[in-house]
């Protein structure tokens, strides 16, 4: 008679994947994603949500008119931010008898495509609000940091200037054509980076002096960044750019922050079934003779945009601005 409930349990999977993988693999998302090497991450979350202070008011002070005069008062005010730990998640399927004929190291294959999938998710949500959260929204001040800093009038076209080096660079005395980083100082916030799509590389170098100087010397940095004028510049080839949505993103990156909840855990499945969002059993592990290894993550993102003395409405302050075509 045939045996029918035999299977491939926790135990006898447990050696795919031992426990130092899982440090491995968030230590791998975190140092080679440009968006956490620039954002500040803040302490491990304890809950699911995280409370942080924000200046909302600022202290006002005035000159006592002779001997008795009187001093006038002042106040200040703070307001909430929170940090909402939300989770990002992927299965990969794997037959067992590729498992048992495989030649080389699946788990280097799968660790590197985990980390490059993660990447781009989270950048994609944090820049341009693509599957974001709805806490991350809310945090964020907006669906992504480029409809951030575009609702508060940062935005810069290279069409406007005589060629790109003056749309980053350029000020101008009425302020109708100011460039990236004049529309950030407007707003109290000095650029601590950039993150460019890959055509700008041509676009920079194509910039000379009126001596045939080169204005943008691309000489790699650490992390695969670039230095463009002193300052960070990055410039992904994974497909987390938008180009049609901003060539390039500067700003203050210290103030959009995040913080871990929770590490990457994985979980082998071998008794499950894979569904579709119409509900369809895409793959049934138990009668394909298939296992299933489940990634799971949970971090939080939000933007602190504090009020300052150079741009005092929050409407028209934010700490980014999006240069287009």
């Amino acid at each position: 008679m045939g045996t029918y409930n035999a299977q491939i349990n926790r135990t006898d999977a447990a050696a795919l994947i031992p426990q130092e993988r899982s440090r491995e693999i968030i230590k791998g998302v975190c140092d080679s994603g440009w968006l956490f090497n620039m954002a500040k991450r803040l302490p491990d979350m304890t809950s699911s949500q995280v409370k942080r202070p924000v200046l909302a008011s600022l202290a006002s002070a005035a000159f006592v008119a002779a001997d008795t005069g009187l001093k006038e008062t002042t106040e200040l005010s703070w307001g909430n931010k929170y940090i909402d730990a939300e989770e990002i998640a992927c299965i990969v399927p794997i037959p067992e008898a590729v498992l048992d004929d495989a030649e080389y190291d699946i788990w280097a294959e799968t660790k590197s495509e985990i980390i490059d999938a993660f990447n781009v998710e989270i950048s994609k949500a944090v820049l341009y609000g693509t599957n974001i959260p709805t806490s991350w929204t809310t945090n964020l001040g907006a669906a992504g940091i480029v409809a951030h800093a575009t609702s508060a009038g940062n935005t810069v076209s290279i069409a406007s200037f005589d060629d790109v080096y003056a749309a980053i660079f350029a000020e101008s005395s009425d302020g109708a054509a100011d460039g990236v980083y004049a529309l950030l100082g407007a707003d109290g916030y000095m650029p601590t980076g950039n993150v460019a799509d890959v055509t700008m590389m041509p676009r920079l170098l194509g910039n000379r002096s009126t001596t045939g100087v080169p204005l943008f010397n691309p000489v790699p940095q650490e992390n695969a960044s670039y230095m463009l004028n002193g300052i960070p510049m990055y410039m992904p080839n994974d497909g987390s750019i938008d180009s049609s949505s901003g060539l390039m993103i500067s700003g203050d990156w210290s103030k959009l922050v995040y913080a871990m909840r929770q590490d990457m855990t994985f979980k082998i499945l071998d008794q499950a079934v894979i569904q579709d969002a119409a509900g369809n059993i895409i793959y049934n592990l138990a009668q394909q003779d298939m296992v299933a290894l489940r990634c799971v993550m949970r971090l939080g993102f939000a933007l602190q945009n504090p009020i300052n003395r150079m741009e005092e409405t929050e409407a028209d302050r934010s700490p980014f601005c999006v240069l287009t075509a």
